[in-house]
């Protein structure tokens, strides 16, 4: 991407209409060409996008006092030196690398241009626990990928032959995984699905469920790297703005909260919590599904029928990590082992998945684990206090490795995803029965406010590559229609109303970048 400076702010920065414009509320309406809603990965390649295509005219609307969005760090306990550390509290791995001389995953291509630092998760660096302490159950791993093997023809055959969705329960069963009541095939099945999609599988689909996991993995790699760069994960967000984007540069707001967006087919008008004001030709809405379905936003007018439909039936997870800090002198659990699998003797999901970041090639030294949650165990641990959740976590591994062996924590913290009003989750889901249509409908602009985000990628709904995509497709769209083009880089995205039981992939639009190839990857 080649850098563009920043040498006259007077004539990048949006103009003050000449014939002043009231909000109603004696605040004067800034004019620009384009206004992106939400600072994250979408609108930061939405951006770059426009850019790109020599369009400087735009102003980014920004939430926090950074911009990344959900890649967003803290720091957490301290070094040997009593430094803080960093750590990750939403987006945490890049997945999908790369084939040598092959196509690249664009996330790691960044992370390697701006030197994140990571490490490869070696998923094989496994040990599994019960109620009792160390129990191997390692075994139904090979049981449960030889079920997931059946999932995958299945899945092929739905998208081939046009067929009704299902959701992934019936596909395992067919491959006969029924783990029911074993509670220890409930702790595998967690760590092979819920962990990646923040769901269960009886409520996320089968077919793009597999989609979503063949388009990254196959397609690049099967690799996923943690990252631990102590600058944090947006680190490569911030190196990638500053080539289109100046120091203090008065296009980019922060702090700033939206509180409405009006649009039509002449422009979008954007009011923030302060009264402050923004009039646009376009707009980018990169906001979270999350914040689209508790309407922290208010749009005039509201969306039509086959909009709010579609924000309303797509899923956001919920992905919490909680982490603890123990004397690194005292540290309990295998240090060369880097993940922990516990099967909770009476409830799915509960303190399933503990990852060390003392393990080597990581935080070393540093006392450091955290065990994830998802979903309806998201939701009650970030509805409790955190002594109450310290409480449960800390018995659980005085469970698996002994009550006298497992000292008090010198450090606990965990985010609330669910509970942030800019946020409001982690991350999509496609839940079962969701068509291609209904999902388009989630992507389509309504008049000049146009959507991009990883929700409305139906190829990487949940990655970061995703976000990417989408808000770079965004950019250019709008790129388009600015310069008045005839052709098809200014699209209306199509929407359908009304709906059908299920959708070809081969009579989906082309507009959206990709067709029933994107689809048929080696996984079918």
């Amino acid at each position: 991407m080649l850098y563009r400076s920043v040498t006259a702010a007077a004539l990048l920065a949006p103009s003050v209409l000449a014939s002043p414009t009231s909000n109603g509320q004696n605040h004067t309406c800034k004019k620009t060409k384009v206004a992106i809603l939400g600072g994250g990965v979408a609108g930061v390649t939405a951006a770059q996008s426009l850019s790109n295509h020599s369009i400087d005219d735009f102003v980014i609307l920004e939430y926090n006092g950074e911009i990344g969005g959900r890649v967003k760090h803290t720091t957490f306990g301290k070094d040997a030196s009593g430094k803080p550390l960093t750590v990750e509290l939403g987006a945490n791995w890049v997945q999908g690398l790369g084939t040598t001389g092959g196509p690249q995953n664009p996330i790691w291509t960044l992370a390697q241009k701006y030197g994140v630092n990571n490490t490869y998760s070696n998923y094989s660096s496994i040990l599994t626990y019960d109620e009792t302490g160390y129990s191997d159950y390692t075994s139904l791993f090979d049981d449960f990928e030889n079920a997931y093997s059946v999932t995958e023809q299945l899945a092929g055959t739905i998208l081939t032959d046009s067929l009704q969705d299902l959701n992934t329960r019936a596909g395992l069963t067919r491959g006969g995984w029924k783990p029911k009541k074993d509670m220890k095939a409930q702790a595998i099945e967690w760590w092979e699905w819920d962990w990646e999609y923040a769901y269960e599988p009886e409520v996320s689909s089968l077919l793009y469920g597999i989609v979503n996991y063949n388009t990254s993995f196959y397609q690049w790699s099967d690799e996923n790297n943690y990252v631990w760069d102590q600058r944090g994960f947006n680190t490569w967000i911030k190196n990638e703005a500053s080539t289109f984007l100046g120091k203090n540069d008065p296009r980019l707001h922060l702090n700033t909260i939206v509180t409405n967006v009006t649009y039509s087919d002449t422009g979008v008008t954007v009011t923030d919590s302060k009264g402050g004001c923004v009039e646009a030709e376009y707009a980018i809405c990169t906001f979270s599904l999350g914040v689209l379905q508790n309407d922290a936003v208010s749009f005039e007018p509201e969306f039509p029928i086959w909009k709010q439909d579609s924000i309303d039936t797509f899923d956001m997870g919920t992905y919490t990590k909680i982490f603890l800090q123990f004397p690194p002198d005292k540290v309990f659990w295998p240090k060369d082992t880097q993940y922990f699998l516990y099967a909770d003797p009476a409830e799915r999901g509960r303190y399933p998945v503990f990852q060390s970041l003392d393990a080597p090639g990581f935080l070393e030294g540093s006392g450091i684990i955290f065990v994830t949650v998802v979903h309806d165990q998201s939701y009650r641990v970030e509805g409790q206090s955190d002594e109450k959740t310290k409480d449960e976590v800390m018995a659980v591994l005085r469970d698996m490795y002994g009550a006298d062996n497992v000292p008090d924590p010198i450090d606990f913290m965990y985010p609330r995803w669910s509970l942030e009003p800019w946020a409001y989750g982690s991350y999509s889901n496609w839940p079962w029965g969701v068509t291609l249509e209904m999902h388009q409908n989630l992507r389509a602009n309504v008049g000049r406010l146009h959507f991009a985000g990883e929700a409305t990628s139906a190829e990487y709904f949940g990655f970061l590559q995703g976000a990417w995509y989408e808000g770079q497709k965004a950019g250019e769209i709008v790129a388009g229609c600015l310069k008045g083009a005839k052709d098809s880089s200014c699209v209306q995205d199509k929407h359908y109303a009304p709906l059908h039981g299920s959708t070809a992939v081969s009579e989906y639009d082309v507009q959206n970048g990709w067709t029933v190839t994107s689809f048929q990857t080696n996984g079918f």
